[in-house]
């Protein structure tokens, strides 16, 4: 990966890190379903109707748009709602490299190096040194909730990967239409309306904007952009840099502890994706299965080795 394409992983790793402080004060102002549609409502809107329609099939829309939206974010907010911290929350869903380095091999015919292995090995293993260090006291269904989110993940950034949208952003806008109407019927359904909604307030409508833009619009978008120029595997595991950030801002803004153990979690996770990020010779896939690009597409999306 280019230097610039780095420091713009890294910056996404950094948004998305902080974001598990954002929802965790969120989750106080609205229940986890409607506080989930809302924040796709907001990047949907007025954002849709200022770009074009992407020039992908309408299966990669929705079908992102229900893993990424329904699936991941309901999920994660549901699992944090039922008390899962948010440091912890942020260091459990990287799982999601895993999930997707496993899904994209399978349908993508990716296969990482053996570089790139170990540092995901040495990043998985920083990953369960802070597992060990918060310890096993916590709600078991909130952390399989996580878990499935890491997992709802990996399907959306093969997903992406393979829709290859010659526009990310608005292919995110796009997207993020999908699961407004799911999620609002899933919280009428289980939600019901006896759960009153906090008064909207600045606070709450700040924080559904950051949530909604920096976080989904931005982070999403720059993030397909990436998964657009490089395999899936490379990129994923940038996204084990988010704990650091989002274990740090817990510390930080809702007074989670960090212990020494923690920090040498993060020293792992941080060479780990050193050691995914360097350049080395690409290995051939594990099946030949050239996918023809979408005509708008790219020159460099027609020679990817499986276009998301």
């Amino acid at each position: 990966m280019r230097p610039l394409h780095i420091a713009l992983a890294v910056l996404i790793a950094a948004v998305w890190g902080v974001n598990f402080v954002v929802i965790e004060i969120g989750l106080g102002h609205f229940p986890p379903l409607l506080f989930s549609a809302l924040r796709f409502l907001a990047a949907a809107l007025p954002a849709v109707f200022l770009v074009g329609r992407p020039a992908v099939a309408w299966k990669w829309i929705i079908g992102v748009g229900l893993a990424l939206g329904v699936g991941k974010f309901g999920l994660l907010f549901i699992g944090m709602d039922q008390g899962m911290p948010a440091g912890l929350s942020s260091l459990v869903l990287q799982a999601q490299a895993v999930f997707t380095a496993l899904f994209a091999a399978l349908a993508l015919s990716e296969r990482p190096g053996r570089v790139r292995v170990a540092g995901m090995a040495i990043a998985l293993a920083g990953i369960g040194v802070a597992a060990v260090d918060e310890g096993a006291d916590g709600p078991i269904l909130a952390f399989v909730l996580v878990v499935a989110a890491a997992a709802c993940w990996g399907v959306s950034n093969v997903l992406t990967r393979r829709a290859a949208p010659p526009d990310a952003l608005g292919f995110m806008v796009w997207v993020s239409t999908v699961p407004v109407l799911p999620l609002l019927a899933l919280s009428l359904l289980f939600e019901g309306w006896d759960r009153d909604m906090a008064a909207l307030d600045w606070t709450g409508v700040a924080i559904i904007l950051f949530i909604a833009w920096v976080s989904t619009v931005f982070g999403f978008g720059a993030w397909g952009h990436l998964l657009r120029h490089h395999p899936a595997s490379s990129v994923a595991p940038f996204t084990l840099l988010v704990p650091v950030f989002g274990m740090s801002s817990a510390a930080l803004f809702l007074g989670e502890p960090i212990s020494p153990l923690r920090w040498c979690a993060a020293a792992l996770l941080v060479g780990g994706v050193a050691l995914t990020s360097l350049p080395g010779r690409r290995r051939g896939p594990l099946a030949p299965a050239p996918v023809p690009p979408t005509p708008s597409a790219p020159p460099a999306a027609a020679g990817a080795p499986g276009p998301r």
